[in-house]
């Protein structure tokens, strides 16, 4: 084992999830919705897409929302048992 003091600070794996979380949450609403509409628009053609596209966009603005909200209670949680 190593006895010297290290010089790195520790690491916060409550913050690296959180931002974790975030990142992979961000990556897969765009995926859904971008490999989702040109999948829709390179079998059914434009029109469909664009409808394709609208609700996909619903979606991920709701789930958004939820998220956004589960984030606060959250952090109201983690505030309240201090």
């Amino acid at each position: 084992m190593d006895d010297r003091p290290r010089d790195e600070k520790p690491t916060n794996m409550r913050a690296f999830r959180r931002a974790t979380e975030l990142r992979l949450a961000i990556a897969v609403v765009l995926f859904l919705t971008v490999i989702g509409s040109a999948l829709v628009w390179l079998f059914f053609g434009g029109q469909v897409a664009l409808a394709a596209l609208g609700c996909s966009l619903f979606g991920a603005v709701l789930f958004a929302l939820l998220y956004g909200g589960l984030a606060l209670l959250e952090r109201w949680n983690n505030r309240l048992w201090r």
